[in-house]
């Protein structure tokens, strides 16, 4: 049987309440101060001296939100606890950090209706520090954004791997069929860039692979649109709802803005700068076709446009 330790006849329990790391405030059923402990002092800078007798609201130099006093209210109406998250409620007191700035700490409060020993109902607002979880929570939000983004970028160039583009694609062929429009794919890459990386050294190499992404990324204007580096110097765009007009007006603008850029390319057979070839293809309204028929088309249509002297978009219909 478990024994109970009786406490000494004059315990001091305002002494154990100024030992817990939380805050403690007791009000009476007119929401007057109580009791006070000293990690609120510590925190608001307002002595017990100062608040008790006070009406809650006066204690401290700031007013109260409307929220927390309607709280207390309904605990001690309701006679049930009532729990304030810091999601809804992240400084509902005015209690401060101790570095002397005027950040104020997250709180979560948990107001209790107790009786004491006239059987009158009172409010027990207990309130605790969540800044450390908050910022706990954020990191591992951020650290898992972060492996979401890592598995599905390219890290050299930003755009999305190919790993995510094939899920993707699969979606939008799926929606394009269901919804009877226009799917279209351009497919690119830098022309000898063997050459180019053999000449000038891998470092120059990457920088002209990063320096084509943002090309093709400054290119794409709607949130739809998806650009992915599809395997080392070969990119590829998708762009639903998308006619084959406007995807080759897209791919030459794409064309131009690299050519525009004037990287020197010694070792180019088509000009003394960096250039890209690029494919384009179309799945019409309503047309019923493979997801992979329609990338080996416009793969099809990438090698036309470097058969006819590479530099150019060449369009290939289905």
């Amino acid at each position: 049987m478990m024994k109970t330790i009786a406490l000494p006849a004059q315990f001091d329990w305002a002494q154990l309440f100024d030992a817990l790391n939380i805050g403690t405030i007791l009000v009476d059923s007119r929401g007057c101060v109580l009791h006070w402990n000293a990690w609120i002092t510590k925190y608001s800078n307002v002595s017990s001296d100062q608040a008790l007798g006070k009406p809650l609201a006066d204690a401290f130099s700031e007013p109260l939100p409307k929220p927390f006093i309607a709280a207390i209210n309904r605990a001690i109406s309701t006679k049930l606890p009532v729990v304030l998250s810091n999601a809804l409620h992240k400084f509902p007191l005015p209690l401060y950090q101790l570095n002397g700035s005027s950040e104020r700490i997250s709180q979560s409060i948990i107001i209790s209706p107790i009786k004491n020993e006239q059987a009158e109902l009172i409010c027990l607002i207990q309130v605790t520090d969540s800044s450390t979880s908050i910022k706990r929570e954020q990191m591992l939000r951020d650290h898992s954004e972060t492996h979401r983004k890592d598995a599905s970028t390219d890290p050299l160039t930003g755009l999305y791997n190919r790993r995510f583009f094939d899920a993707q694609y699969t979606t939008q062929m799926t929606q394009a069929r269901r919804q009877k429009t226009t799917l279209s794919l351009i497919m690119l890459d830098i022309d000898y860039f063997k050459n180019y990386n053999d000449f000038y050294g891998h470092p120059a190499g990457d920088s002209a692979i990063i320096a084509v992404a943002n090309c093709i990324r400054s290119k794409l204007q709607r949130s739809s649109d998806l650009a992915a580096r599809y395997g080392g110097e070969e990119f590829i765009v998708m762009l639903p709802n998308s006619t084959e007009a406007v995807a080759k007006t897209i791919a030459e603008n794409i064309r131009r803005a690299v050519s525009e850029l004037q990287i020197r390319h010694q070792n180019s057979m088509v000009a003394s700068h960096l250039t890209i070839s690029l494919g384009v293809s179309s799945c019409l309204a309503g047309t019923q076709i493979d997801t992979a028929t329609f990338i080996k088309n416009t793969d099809l249509a990438l090698y036309a446009a470097k058969q006819k002297g590479r530099n150019q978009v060449q369009y290939l219909p289905l």
